[in-house]
Parts: structure tokens; C-alpha cells; sequence
């Protein structure tokens, strides 16, 4: 049976818990009790070290624990110096320090979200009284040198990691047991309705109901998409539009239907390869190639329209989608045991900045059925 974890905001909030413990008693704090709010359960945390800075500074250290998720983080350090006193109106003020990454699109902020910001203000405002005030700077020694083994710069976010989600639950993404709860959300969409959405993560669940799609026939897939396709069609599904970033999705042009970097890659050989089939040049198709990210490579498609007035981009992702597109059915065909009928595909792609690249020719006749 998998081991479920907790997220790495937990974490940053048991350290933050220690150091202000310390602060008040002088006495280290080994275990602490963090309150996950989402899920409703208390979640006891060992703490490493804690040392006093000074006579108002404390260092607490803890390390990530995500279960048997296939996470980059397990066993990273996470430090919290917490310091009495405050910047600005908050009772808890919370900054992030090195290792934890920057928001490009909006002005450099520490990308500390929602969720960290509240797990870490509900639990430690409880331990203080009226009138206190605490500024929290959460550290990640690691998290520059992971950052570049993520995708985050993908959509914006430099320099470190994030303090993302919505629970503190680490969810295993890779794992059976989480594809068994996949297809659980599945069957259930499928007995409503024969045209759904495919997203393989939180971007591509966000971005879909603002372009238009209705948000009831919206499926989470994760890095499963091979085993979500198949388990559709036997449900009697009969339209999938699968929506999502481009780096993601343009694996499943190779024939890579697990998504996940663990397992496999090949983005780059994809991009080559259709740069090459629509005819662009050799030093173009070795820039691609040399791309460090598949937003790197359309960077340099995008500047190679501007520079010579080309529709490279639309050429090479139109022809990308469309390759998605069959490679899909090629998928299906290849998974049917009966008779289950056709269920058709079409992919949309887009980019950092969720912004549409491309709309395969069968996702544009499929749009209309999922808004």
C-alpha cells in the first residue's frame, strides 16, 4: 500500500511552529502538531534542529516527507526563521527567502500561495496574543539547484520552488492507488456525459472554464493519460478533448502516454522532428533541439516569425496537435479487447502564460460540445 505524505507547505509550517516556540521558551520543540485545516486532521512533524539567532531570531529546520510520491523534494530541507516584529499591518508576515521561487508576472513576489499562506497563518497566530507580531522567512537551501529540474519556469516562476497547493495531503500522482482515484472521478463524469475534458494538472483545470468550457466535464489526469483514454472508451465516452501545456503534452506526439519526467521524456525530439517535417532549417532545427525547455524552443519559433515574417509556430504545433490527435487513436486501437467504438480526440495547447498555441482541427468540432 502507497505511503501518503504531506505537502511541502506542512512542512515550511512545522519549522515556522518550532522557531516561534523557541522564542517564547527557550526550549526546543521535537515534534510539532500542525493543524492541515484541508484535510481536517492534525499532522505531527519532527523538527531537526532549532537555534536561537538572537534574543528576538530563531532558526527552526525540518525535512519534506511527501510519502512515496515520485517528488523531488523528499527529504529536502525547509528552514523557517521567524523573527518578532513585522513589515506592514499582518500579525504574521511571511516572506520567502532563498530557495523559494519568484512570480515573474507579478512583480517578483514569493510564490507562497494561498494555501501555505493560510496553513501558516491559522497555526501560528494561535500562539500569539494580541498586540504580537511575526515576521516568517521561509528557506529552502536546495531549492534553487530542484527548480531547475521542475517545470516552473514554464509558467513563470524563477529561482527556487513553490509553496503550492490546496491540501496537505501529498497526493501521489504516480502511483496505482491515485489512478484508481482518477478513474473513481471518472466513471462518475462519465455517467453525465459522452464529451469530456482530459487536464493533465491545475493550470489546465483553471484555464478551461475561462475559455469557455463548462467545468462539470472536467477530469483530472495527472500523468495517466494512457490508462484515462482507455478506461473513457470502455465507459462509453465518445468525445475527449484533451487540454493542457504544451510541454506536457506534446510527449503524447511520441508515443509517451505516461507523462510523467520520471518515466520519460521527449520533447525535444518531438519539436525537432516536426520542425523538420515542415520544412525549417538545419541551424533553426539545432537551435530547438539545444533548447533547454520546450517554452525555450517556442521562444525561438516565435522570434523566427518575427524575424522573417513565418508561421512557423502554427506550422510546427497545428502539426504537433494533429500528431497528438493520432497518436491517441493509434493508442486506443491498440488497447481495445471488444468492439467499444470509436471515441474521438482533439487536443488544444498552450503556453506559460496560458495563453492557446494551437486547436487541433478535431478539438474545434469538439469545443462545442463541452461548453
Amino acid at each position: 500500500m502507497t505511503r501518503s505524505g504531506y505537502t511541502l507547505p506542512v512542512f515550511a509550517c512545522a519549522a515556522a511552529v518550532a522557531a516561534l516556540h523557541w522564542l517564547r521558551s527557550r526550549q526546543p520543540l521535537l515534534v510539532v502538531a500542525v493543524d492541515l485545516i484541508t484535510p481536517a486532521q492534525i499532522a505531527e512533524i519532527s523538527i531537526e534542529q532549532v537555534a536561537g539567532l538572537s534574543e528576538n531570531m530563531a532558526l527552526a529546520i525540518t525535512r519534506s516527507d511527501p510519502g512515496d510520491n515520485l517528488d523531488l523534494t523528499k527529504n529536502t530541507p525547509v528552514w523557517a526563521l521567524v523573527e518578532w516584529g513585522r513589515v506592514g499591518d499582518e500579525q504574521v508576515k511571511i516572506q520567502g527567502g532563498e530557495g523559494i521561487g519568484k512570480q515573474v508576472n507579478a512583480d517578483n513576489h514569493p510564490a507562497i500561495y494561498g494555501y501555505a499562506r493560510q496553513l501558516m497563518r491559522e497555526n501560528l497566530s494561535r500562539l500569539l496574543a494580541s498586540g504580537e507580531n511575526i515576521t516568517v522567512t521561509i528557506i529552502l537551501p536546495e531549492g534553487r539547484s530542484l527548480a531547475v529540474r521542475t517545470s516552473n519556469a514554464a509558467f513563470g516562476v524563477v529561482e527556487g520552488l513553490s509553496l503550492l497547493g490546496t491540501s496537505g495531503i501529498s497526493q501521489p500522482l504516480s502511483t496505482p492507488e491515485q489512478l484508481n482515484t482518477f478513474r473513481t472521478a471518472l466513471q462518475q463524469k462519465a455517467s453525465q456525459f459522452t464529451s469530456l475534458v482530459f487536464c493533465i494538472g491545475e493550470n489546465g483545470l483553471d484555464l478551461a472554464p475561462k475559455i469557455g468550457i463548462n467545468p462539470d466535464k472536467l477530469v483530472k489526469t495527472a500523468n495517466w493519460l494512457g490508462p484515462m483514454l482507455v478506461e473513457a472508451e470502455l465507459l462509453g465516452v465518445k468525445e475527449i478533448l484533451l487540454f493542457g501545456y504544451h510541454g506536457k503534452l506534446m510527449k503524447l506526439a511520441g508515443g509517451i502516454f505516461h507523462t510523467h519526467h520520471h518515466l520519460a521524456d521527449g520533447r525535444r525530439e518531438v519539436l525537432t522532428t516536426h520542425c523538420a517535417l515542415v520544412g525549417l532549417g538545419k541551424q533553426d532545427i539545432e537551435a530547438v533541439f539545444h533548447s533547454p525547455t520546450a517554452e525555450a524552443a517556442l521562444t525561438h519559433l516565435r522570434g523566427l516569425d518575427q524575424s522573417t515574417n513565418s508561421d512557423c509556430v502554427n506550422q510546427v504545433y497545428s502539426a504537433i496537435a494533429e500528431t497528438i490527435d493520432a497518436r491517441c487513436q493509434e493508442y486506443l486501437q491498440s488497447h481495445r479487447t471488444q468492439n467499444t467504438g470509436n471515441t474521438v480526440c482533439g487536443s488544444i495547447l498552450f503556453d506559460r502564460d496560458r495563453k492557446i498555441i494551437v486547436k487541433s482541427k478535431t478539438a474545434c468540432n469538439l469545443i462545442g460540445n463541452l461548453c
